[in-house]
Protein backbone atom coordinates (compact mmCIF):
# COMPACT_ATOMS: atom_id res chain seq x y z
CA UNK A 1 0.00 0.00 0.00
CA UNK A 2 3.21 2.32 0.65
CA UNK A 3 4.19 1.69 -2.82
CA UNK A 4 1.26 2.82 -4.47
CA UNK A 5 1.26 6.02 -2.61
CA UNK A 6 4.54 6.96 -3.08
CA UNK A 7 4.06 6.31 -6.88
CA UNK A 8 0.76 8.33 -6.60
CA UNK A 9 2.81 11.40 -5.25
CA UNK A 10 5.77 11.18 -7.88
CA UNK A 11 3.07 11.11 -10.50
CA UNK A 12 1.59 13.66 -8.90
CA UNK A 13 4.82 15.67 -8.44
CA UNK A 14 5.97 14.88 -11.84
CA UNK A 15 2.43 16.70 -13.18
CA UNK A 16 3.18 19.70 -11.31
CA UNK A 17 6.72 19.60 -12.87
CA UNK A 18 5.64 19.72 -16.10
CA UNK A 19 3.10 22.17 -15.79
CA UNK A 20 5.77 24.48 -14.55
CA UNK A 21 8.19 23.91 -17.56
CA UNK A 22 5.23 23.91 -19.62
CA UNK A 23 4.11 27.37 -18.91
CA UNK A 24 7.34 28.56 -19.01
CA UNK A 25 8.39 27.36 -22.10
CA UNK A 26 5.16 29.45 -23.71
CA UNK A 27 5.89 32.70 -21.43
CA UNK A 28 9.50 32.19 -23.63
CA UNK A 29 7.48 31.61 -26.49
CA UNK A 30 5.15 34.82 -26.42
CA UNK A 31 8.00 37.50 -25.67
CA UNK A 32 10.13 36.25 -28.75
CA UNK A 33 7.38 36.39 -30.87
CA UNK A 34 6.44 39.85 -29.76
CA UNK A 35 10.04 41.00 -30.00
CA UNK A 36 10.31 39.68 -33.24
CA UNK A 37 6.84 41.71 -34.22
CA UNK A 38 7.95 44.57 -32.99
CA UNK A 39 11.35 44.20 -34.96
CA UNK A 40 9.66 43.21 -38.17
CA UNK A 41 7.36 46.07 -37.77
CA UNK A 42 9.89 48.70 -36.83
CA UNK A 43 12.27 47.50 -39.95
CA UNK A 44 8.80 47.91 -42.13
CA UNK A 45 7.77 51.75 -41.41
CA UNK A 46 11.27 52.18 -41.65
CA UNK A 47 12.33 50.76 -45.07
CA UNK A 48 8.97 52.26 -46.42
CA UNK A 49 10.54 56.01 -44.90
CA UNK A 50 14.01 55.05 -46.64
CA UNK A 51 11.98 54.43 -50.41
CA UNK A 52 10.42 57.41 -50.05
CA UNK A 53 13.12 59.65 -49.07
CA UNK A 54 15.78 58.53 -51.47
CA UNK A 55 13.54 58.44 -54.53
CA UNK A 56 11.89 61.70 -53.34
CA UNK A 57 13.36 65.51 -55.05
CA UNK A 58 11.49 68.66 -53.39
CA UNK A 59 10.43 70.90 -56.05
CA UNK A 60 10.03 73.87 -54.15
CA UNK A 61 11.19 74.87 -50.72
CA UNK A 62 7.88 73.43 -48.70
CA UNK A 63 8.39 70.24 -49.97
CA UNK A 64 12.61 70.51 -50.06
CA UNK A 65 12.60 71.53 -46.27
CA UNK A 66 9.55 68.75 -45.54
CA UNK A 67 11.63 65.95 -46.99
CA UNK A 68 14.85 67.45 -45.41
CA UNK A 69 13.16 66.85 -42.03
CA UNK A 70 11.76 63.26 -43.54
CA UNK A 71 15.82 62.48 -43.81
CA UNK A 72 16.78 63.44 -40.58
CA UNK A 73 14.09 61.27 -39.11
CA UNK A 74 15.31 58.33 -41.15
CA UNK A 75 18.92 58.93 -39.94
CA UNK A 76 17.73 58.82 -36.14
CA UNK A 77 15.40 55.44 -37.23
CA UNK A 78 18.49 54.17 -38.84
CA UNK A 79 20.27 54.64 -35.43
CA UNK A 80 17.93 53.90 -32.91
CA UNK A 81 17.12 50.31 -35.16
CA UNK A 82 20.93 49.70 -34.77
CA UNK A 83 20.84 50.30 -31.05
CA UNK A 84 17.52 48.46 -30.34
CA UNK A 85 16.90 45.00 -28.69
CA UNK A 86 13.96 45.11 -26.83
CA UNK A 87 10.65 45.64 -28.09
CA UNK A 88 9.85 49.32 -26.54
CA UNK A 89 13.36 50.09 -28.17
CA UNK A 90 11.68 49.00 -31.69
CA UNK A 91 8.05 51.08 -31.34
CA UNK A 92 10.43 53.62 -31.12
CA UNK A 93 12.06 53.15 -34.53
CA UNK A 94 8.68 52.55 -35.83
CA UNK A 95 7.47 56.21 -34.29
CA UNK A 96 10.11 57.67 -35.65
CA UNK A 97 9.87 56.67 -39.20
CA UNK A 98 6.22 57.52 -38.98
CA UNK A 99 6.99 60.64 -38.27
CA UNK A 100 9.21 61.01 -41.25
CA UNK A 101 6.43 59.50 -43.18
CA UNK A 102 4.20 62.05 -42.35
CA UNK A 103 6.63 64.58 -43.58
CA UNK A 104 7.05 62.82 -47.30
CA UNK A 105 3.29 63.08 -47.55
CA UNK A 106 3.23 66.55 -46.63
CA UNK A 107 5.91 66.89 -49.18
CA UNK A 108 4.46 64.99 -51.80
CA UNK A 109 1.17 66.87 -51.04
CA UNK A 110 2.87 70.28 -51.31
CA UNK A 111 4.09 69.11 -55.00
CA UNK A 112 0.64 68.33 -55.67
CA UNK A 113 1.28 64.35 -56.02
CA UNK A 114 -1.08 61.76 -54.07
CA UNK A 115 -0.13 61.99 -50.80
CA UNK A 116 -0.38 57.91 -50.64
CA UNK A 117 -2.10 55.36 -48.34
CA UNK A 118 -3.13 56.90 -44.81
CA UNK A 119 -0.64 56.42 -42.25
CA UNK A 120 -1.42 55.23 -38.47
CA UNK A 121 -2.49 58.25 -36.04
CA UNK A 122 -1.21 58.56 -32.13
CA UNK A 123 -2.53 59.97 -29.16
CA UNK A 124 -0.52 63.10 -29.47
CA UNK A 125 -1.48 63.78 -32.76
CA UNK A 126 -4.97 63.38 -32.47
CA UNK A 127 -4.45 65.77 -29.40
CA UNK A 128 -2.78 68.01 -31.08
CA UNK A 129 -5.45 68.47 -34.25
CA UNK A 130 -4.44 70.95 -36.79
CA UNK A 131 -4.75 74.31 -38.10
CA UNK A 132 -7.87 74.78 -40.16
CA UNK A 133 -7.09 78.30 -41.24
CA UNK A 134 -4.31 80.78 -41.64
CA UNK A 135 -3.70 83.12 -39.08
CA UNK A 136 -0.22 85.27 -37.67
CA UNK A 137 0.18 86.16 -34.59
CA UNK A 138 3.18 88.67 -33.16
CA UNK A 139 5.49 87.49 -30.63
CA UNK A 140 8.00 90.20 -28.49
CA UNK A 141 7.97 91.77 -32.16
CA UNK A 142 8.29 88.68 -34.28
CA UNK A 143 5.57 88.00 -36.62
CA UNK A 144 4.84 84.13 -37.04
CA UNK A 145 2.63 82.49 -38.90
CA UNK A 146 0.66 79.15 -39.74
CA UNK A 147 -1.79 77.94 -42.18
CA UNK A 148 -2.77 74.06 -43.37
CA UNK A 149 -1.39 75.16 -46.67
CA UNK A 150 2.05 75.54 -47.78
CA UNK A 151 3.52 78.76 -49.05
CA UNK A 152 6.44 80.78 -49.65
CA UNK A 153 6.07 82.26 -46.47
CA UNK A 154 4.94 78.95 -44.48
CA UNK A 155 7.63 76.32 -45.06
CA UNK A 156 8.38 74.31 -42.71
CA UNK A 157 5.55 71.25 -41.75
CA UNK A 158 5.32 70.01 -38.30
CA UNK A 159 2.60 66.69 -38.71
CA UNK A 160 0.95 67.07 -35.26
CA UNK A 161 1.94 66.42 -31.69
CA UNK A 162 2.47 67.10 -27.98
CA UNK A 163 5.83 68.76 -27.18
CA UNK A 164 7.20 69.66 -23.74
CA UNK A 165 3.45 69.09 -22.57
CA UNK A 166 1.92 71.54 -25.16
CA UNK A 167 0.40 70.72 -28.59
CA UNK A 168 1.27 71.86 -31.77
CA UNK A 169 -1.03 71.54 -34.04
CA UNK A 170 -0.16 70.10 -37.40
CA UNK A 171 0.21 72.56 -40.29
CA UNK A 172 2.86 74.90 -42.22
CA UNK A 173 4.31 77.24 -40.24
CA UNK A 174 6.76 80.19 -41.11
CA UNK A 175 9.67 79.01 -38.80
CA UNK A 176 10.38 75.48 -36.91
CA UNK A 177 9.69 77.34 -33.51
CA UNK A 178 8.57 73.64 -31.29
CA UNK A 179 12.58 72.78 -32.54
CA UNK A 180 13.71 74.65 -28.85
CA UNK A 181 11.01 73.35 -27.18
CA UNK A 182 12.36 69.53 -28.39
CA UNK A 183 15.79 70.55 -26.78
CA UNK A 184 14.32 71.99 -23.75
CA UNK A 185 16.45 74.56 -21.66
CA UNK A 186 16.26 78.24 -21.63
CA UNK A 187 15.82 77.95 -25.49
CA UNK A 188 12.72 76.22 -24.68
CA UNK A 189 10.67 79.05 -23.14
CA UNK A 190 10.58 81.51 -27.30
CA UNK A 191 8.72 78.14 -28.14
CA UNK A 192 6.40 78.09 -25.67
CA UNK A 193 6.13 81.85 -25.80
CA UNK A 194 4.67 80.98 -29.65
CA UNK A 195 2.20 78.18 -28.65
CA UNK A 196 0.74 80.46 -25.99
CA UNK A 197 0.09 83.02 -28.78
CA UNK A 198 -0.63 80.39 -31.56
CA UNK A 199 -3.30 79.52 -29.07
CA UNK A 200 -4.59 82.40 -27.88
CA UNK A 201 -4.48 83.80 -31.24
CA UNK A 202 -5.68 81.60 -33.64
CA UNK A 203 -8.52 80.44 -31.51
CA UNK A 204 -10.67 77.47 -31.11
CA UNK A 205 -12.22 78.15 -34.92
CA UNK A 206 -8.09 77.39 -36.51
CA UNK A 207 -7.01 74.90 -34.19
CA UNK A 208 -8.72 71.45 -34.13
CA UNK A 209 -8.02 68.47 -31.58
CA UNK A 210 -8.78 67.04 -28.24
CA UNK A 211 -6.33 69.19 -26.09
CA UNK A 212 -8.14 72.07 -27.49
CA UNK A 213 -11.83 70.97 -27.26
CA UNK A 214 -11.62 70.41 -23.60
CA UNK A 215 -9.56 67.27 -22.81
CA UNK A 216 -9.29 66.84 -19.05
CA UNK A 217 -6.34 65.26 -19.22
CA UNK A 218 -4.29 68.28 -21.02
CA UNK A 219 -2.67 70.82 -18.42
CA UNK A 220 -3.40 73.84 -19.83
CA UNK A 221 -2.19 75.83 -17.05
CA UNK A 222 1.25 75.62 -18.55
CA UNK A 223 1.02 78.24 -20.80
CA UNK A 224 0.38 81.14 -18.46
CA UNK A 225 2.86 83.56 -17.86
CA UNK A 226 4.44 83.38 -21.64
CA UNK A 227 3.19 86.20 -23.13
CA UNK A 228 -0.56 84.69 -24.73
CA UNK A 229 -2.61 83.99 -22.33
CA UNK A 230 -4.39 81.70 -20.33
CA UNK A 231 -5.10 78.30 -22.98
CA UNK A 232 -8.59 79.28 -23.43
CA UNK A 233 -8.28 82.68 -22.93
CA UNK A 234 -10.76 85.03 -25.17
CA UNK A 235 -12.39 81.68 -26.76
Amino acid sequence: MADVEILIILLVVGGLLALVLTRGRGRGTTAAGQLSDAEAEARRWYDRLGGQVLNLTGSDEPSKQALADAAERYTAAGAQLDQASTAPQYRLVADTALEGLYYVRAARTAMGMDPGPALPDSADRARAGELASARTVDVEGRSVSGSPHPSARNDHYYPGGVVGGRPVPAGWYSEPWWKPMLLGGVGAVGGMMVASALVSGFGAAAIGGDAFAGDAGFDGGGFDGFGGGDLFGGW
